[in-house]
């Protein structure tokens, strides 16, 4: 999430961070190296920059006229979510003599809303509807760079890849289609120091999951139409469908979650491999096992020549990771009811359960809800989890973080680990914009 915990660069002082960013940028510019105490993000950022060619000096263009941006702006889906946006944005935005911008999923400005003096200045800077602001085209800024990673991020001053754009500060959110968790563009809160704050990170964040939750309204996700698979926190799946349930054994449940993973179906080799640890096992033991789930399931087996489900097949683990991937944590958590297939050993499944468990863990985390991390280690797959109840004692208020103190000193002695640093709350990172065009002929970064 852009590094959200590290302290600004430079210290809390303005003028020595502006200077402290200013030099990293000209030495990274000049010989390609990244110098502390360049965030993560950033520095990764930059590099890509350099990749793309993009030069220091870059101004943007504008690609879309004013017919053809009215046109497009109408059909695309962030338009429904403008009154959100504006509603929780715009008091902010013109009381801090901020902006509200609003890109697509190519980093081209959509809408650019707020102070007058501000839209000026923005104006001259080229930060204006219609312009290109991908981090290909302007450089590190956080509405190019939101959607470059699909994550929030937040750029202060000379963080900026565009040295034009180094007065400025931005935070910008991804949003996502609630149903598909497809990116459709970013939110983005850009002005001066005033944005260095911690705090400008997470409020546009909870801009971004707002509007997915109004884009979740508008258009609800229909009742599933094929067939339902239950695979989470059991070892035998259960497969839904017409009114009625069937219980699976071990390796068909397998099976299902496999296909449910893969809808656009699996070879026979390619099954047999995420099936059996053995890999030496013939083509006929799987046949034969596929002969079996069809005398289960009649005609609703899968089909063969690749492998695949007869009809859309909805598993509830594949709602968990649209959730996730469209930041509705809460949502995950509701649906996520335990590891998938937890005794299974198939190798294929193995993996998508280690996948679809360190996605939730690592969201959950992230997230630093003092009632969502509760909810995971009151489970019995978190109650363990000593990285999560360190998060959940750094997330409670002082006076409710002993018994989870305790319990992370308990578990680090079971584990026999490292006694771990103090827990304390961690700080939010802040944002700003970008700059467009030109491409570069300075030193490649060294690798890192």
């Amino acid at each position: 999430m852009g590094d959200p915990s590290v302290a600004l660069p430079g210290g809390a002082d303005p003028a020595e961070r502006t200077r402290v960013l200013r030099r990293a940028h000209t030495a990274f510019t000049q010989n390609g190296r990244v110098e502390a105490p360049v965030r993560a993000v950033i520095a990764n950022s930059w590099r890509r920059c350099a990749r793309a060619r993009v030069s220091p000096e870059c101004t943007p263009r504008v690609e879309l006229a004013e017919a053809e941006l009215r046109s497009y702006r109408a059909q695309h889906p962030l338009a429904r979510v403008m009154p959100v946006f504006r509603d929780l944005v715009g008091a902010f935005a013109a009381h801090g003599a901020h902006l509200l911008a609003v890109c697509d999923a190519r980093g081209s400005l959509l809408w650019v809303e707020g102070e007058s003096a501000t839209l000026r200045r923005a104006e001259g800077l080229g930060f204006v509807p219609g312009a290109r602001w991908a981090e290909t085209a302007m450089g590190t800024n956080a509405p190019g760079t939101a959607v470059a990673v699909g994550e929030p991020v937040q750029v202060f001053g000379a963080e900026h890849f565009s040295r034009r754009v180094h007065p400025w500060t931005c935070a910008a959110a991804p949003v996502r289609d609630p149903r598909t968790g497809r990116l459709l563009g970013a939110v983005d809160i850009t002005g001066g120091d005033g944005l260095a704050h911690p705090h400008s990170l997470a409020f546009v964040q909870a801009v971004a999951r707002a509007a997915e939750a109004q884009l979740a309204l508008l258009d609800p996700v229909p009742p599933a139409a094929g067939d339902t698979l239950g695979a989470l926190g059991r070892d035998e799946a259960l497969l839904v469908g017409g009114g009625a349930g069937v219980r699976l054994g071990r390796r068909h449940s397998e099976i299902m979650a496999l296909l449910a993973h893969h809808p656009a179906g699996l070879t026979g080799e390619e099954l047999a491999i995420a099936l059996y640890e053995d890999e030496s096992v013939s083509p006929v033991t799987l046949r034969a096992e596929m002969s079996r789930l069809r005398g289960v399931l009649g005609g609703r087996a899968p089909l063969s020549r690749p492998y695949r489900t007869a009809a859309p097949l909805e598993a509830d683990f594949t709602l968990v990771t649209r959730h996730l991937a469209a930041g509705a944590v809460s949502a995950a958590l509701h649906h996520y009811a335990g590891p998938l297939l937890p005794g299974s050993t198939a190798p294929g499944i193995v993996r998508l359960r280690r996948r679809i468990e360190d996605q939730a863990r690592a969201a959950v985390i992230a997230r630093a809800d003092a009632g969502l991390l509760t909810d995971w280690v009151c489970t019995p797959w978190g109650a363990d989890d000593a990285a999560v109840w360190r998060a959940l004692a750094a997330a409670l208020p002082p006076e409710g973080r002993p018994a989870a103190l305790a319990r992370v000193r308990a578990l680090d002695e079971e584990l026999g680990a490292e006694p771990a640093a103090p827990v304390r709350p961690e700080p939010t990172p802040a944002p700003p914009p970008g700059a467009g065009p030109r491409r570069a002929t300075y030193p490649q970064p060294a690798r890192s």
